[in-house]
């Protein structure tokens, strides 16, 4: 019931009808029996200055922010996470004393589903498909937990040049060996994946009008001692994920990191745990 006292979360997006956050939240927050509510709110960068100071205004918990606002809310928050630091993206903002704190839970979220899953990232060799906002966030993330190199690819294009400086500098300050290939150099992708232990898709290859498409030229680059994590939630199973399933490997997509990215968000709120396994289930018949 709403009261009072009760407080607000949202999200800042546009578009953000179509996010399965309200859900999700709200669901933890009848859970235990918190006095709040979540909702969606349209909001890009002509009205994201006023949204984000109407966190303060409305007493707010806090926020998450998805695209177009990753990036270009960096300039109204008072204090950035490490992580978020380095992403230079935030998905999270913490209300705190009138200060608003920004964090990036995605690379974490994307972290805590593999571990659900039993696969390690310390000491692995990774390969990223993509190299967009989640792909930087989870190499970050994957870095800082000790993964012993990720090779990254993406189309050979104006941002290219940009990115690889930027994962030399994420390289040098997390210890981790990070490279990025043109996606078009298929000798070097199969010769990484032959050695690698987990390959993520962070491509949109596999969804939409690219649902019958695979991220990769040959599927049997996969092998047994290979995990693939597509960031991919609907469909459930893309091609990707259907190809290594006859392959014998073990194959998941996105939902786990889209909820643990979420639960991330909810502990900093509440300093409460998300009941993840119900929120599986409910999301699940969603999606």
């Amino acid at each position: 019931m709403i009261s009072g006292k009760t407080k607000l979360t949202g999200f800042f997006a546009k578009p953000a009808s179509h996010s399965l956050s309200p859900l999700m939240h709200n669901l933890a927050f009848s859970h235990w029996g918190i006095d709040a509510v979540y909702l969606a709110f349209e909001v890009d960068q002509t009205n994201l200055r006023q949204a984000v100071e109407s966190i303060r205004t409305l007493d707010m918990l806090g926020v998450n922010v998805s695209m177009p606002n990753k990036t270009a809310v960096l300039a109204y928050l008072d204090q950035l996470s490490p992580e978020a630091e380095l992403i230079g993206a935030v998905n999270t903002i913490v209300h705190q004393e009138q200060r608003l704190i920004g964090y990036n839970t995605d690379g974490m979220g994307f972290v805590r589903s593999v571990n659900e899953t039993g696969h390690p990232i310390k000491n692995q060799k990774i390969v990223v498909l993509g190299a967009g906002g989640a792909a930087k966030a989870i190499v970050v993330q994957m870095a800082l937990e000790g993964a012993q190199e990720i090779t990254i690819y993406k189309r050979l294009n104006a941002t290219f040049l940009p990115l690889k400086e930027y994962f030399v500098k994420v390289s040098e300050k997390t210890g981790c060996p990070i490279r990025l290939h043109d996606y078009a150099d298929e000798s070097q992708l199969a010769l990484d994946l032959s050695q690698a232990n987990l390959l993520i898709n962070a491509t949109d290859i596999g969804m939409g009008s690219k649902k019958d498409q695979l991220p990769i030229a040959d599927v049997k680059l996969l092998h047994s001692q290979l995990a693939v994590f597509d960031l991919i939630y609907s469909p459930s199973e893309t091609r990707l994920i259907q190809e290594a399933k006859k392959m014998g490997i073990k194959a998941y997509n996105g939902l786990g990191m889209l909820i643990h990215q979420g639960a991330i968000a909810f502990e900093l709120w509440t300093h409460r745990e998300m009941p993840v396994q119900n929120i599986r289930e409910q999301l699940e018949q969603e999606v």
